[in-house]
């Protein structure tokens, strides 16, 4: 390394230049080879800094994002549940979130409707949107967590900033009065300024069952959650049972009740 490269790389640092640094050698080459003007060659080295923050800001997205698999659409069946394709290729272009609507996706167990949740936030995260996964289950269990620490306001506040907040599988366990109030505040809170996706296993009358029996409470929830919102229902048996009952292990009856 010659000494302007040193010193180039020294004012990189400075300046918190690090793809730059790395790659300022060969980006002057190039632009000898290219004859690039002076402009165009600034030009060029700036948006190497840029895409590589952007590259790295959307790694960082997709890790502190929270969720247990990497599930992308490309990869669901669109037959087996069937699920409107176009529709959600719709989704997956994120104008629900630009416009600060909600997604709900309904179904019997193994029906993809996680895979789908999954799918829409590592989108989202990809293209730079704040997303924080989780399952009703873990969320309660932090709510519950904060409370006995007495972080509360400051663990709720914490889920009213991400630009999509995805709440997976509500609906398998029943939700005490005060647990159902604190999901209630953060969907209210939530109202018209970040995006929700929400799956659930009951249809919308049954809500009220896992909202600790307060349909009062689960009609409030329900109208806000649903007064923006993009609902999607999904049918059949399991996939995940699917196979072991064409090989025979597994009659549909038995497949259903597994499921259920």
């Amino acid at each position: 390394m010659n000494l302007t490269c040193e010193r180039v790389a020294s004012l990189c640092g400075d300046l918190k230049l690090a793809s730059l640094a790395d790659q300022a050698a060969q980006l002057a080459q190039d632009a000898t080879r290219e004859e690039l003007s002076y402009l165009d060659f600034l030009e060029r080295a700036l948006k190497t800094e840029v895409t590589a923050r952007q590259g790295r800001s959307r790694t960082m997205l997709v890790r502190t994002a929270g969720f247990p698999a990497i599930k992308r659409l490309e990869d669901f069946d669109f037959g087996f549940a069937g699920a409107n394709k176009k529709q959600l290729a719709e989704l997956a272009s994120l104008s629900f979130i630009e416009r600060g609507q909600n997604v709900v996706l309904l179904g019997p167990s193994g029906v993809g409707k996680t895979h789908l949740a999954l799918a829409l936030g590592l989108k989202a995260a990809e293209n730079g949107c704040r997303t924080r996964f989780y399952t009703a289950a873990d969320l309660i269990r932090d709510i519950a967590s904060a409370r006995r620490q007495e972080r509360l306001p400051g663990f709720l506040k914490s889920l009213y900033t991400p630009r999509l907040l995805i709440i997976d599988e509500l609906g398998y366990l029943p939700l005490d009065k005060s647990a159902a109030h604190e999901l209630f505040q953060i969907i209210a809170k939530r109202y018209e300024s970040g995006s929700v996706i929400v799956t659930s296993n009951l249809n919308f009358g049954q809500w009220d069952q896992t909202l600790g029996g307060d349909s009062a409470l689960a009609a409030a929830l329900l109208d806000r959650l649903l007064h923006h919102a993009h609902v999607i229902a999904l049918q059949g048996e399991s996939y995940r049972l699917k196979d072991k009952r064409r090989a025979g292990l597994m009659d549909r009856k038995t497949a259903a009740q597994t499921a259920a």
